[in-house]
């Protein structure tokens, strides 16, 4: 699903930590190269991990919120190409 504003991600993110029990959630940047973040939402600090194609942590960074504005995650927000899949959920 197409996100279509900051605000959309910090809820996103803690849907998906109340349903899954896990922290985070992965957001993909549509293009070529399909970019996978997982994003954890904390008061005084955002967590962004890039993810490789099996989902293995290439490289993490810790960013205050107002840093996180001009990440890459919120660019391509900006510009219409971050999806995250639906919360899957076992019952």
């Amino acid at each position: 699903m197409r996100l279509r504003g900051l605000a959309e991600i910090e809820f996103l993110i803690k849907e998906s930590e109340v349903l899954t029990g896990q922290a985070g959630r992965v957001f993909v940047i549509s293009g070529a190269d399909k970019l996978s973040y997982r994003v954890r939402w904390h008061p005084m600090v955002i967590e962004v991990e890039r993810l490789d194609s099996t989902g293995a942590v290439i490289d993490t960074q810790h960013l205050p919120p107002h840093d996180f504005a001009t990440h890459s995650v919120v660019e391509a927000l900006t510009a219409g190409q971050l999806y995250t899949a639906p919360v899957q959920t076992r019952h």
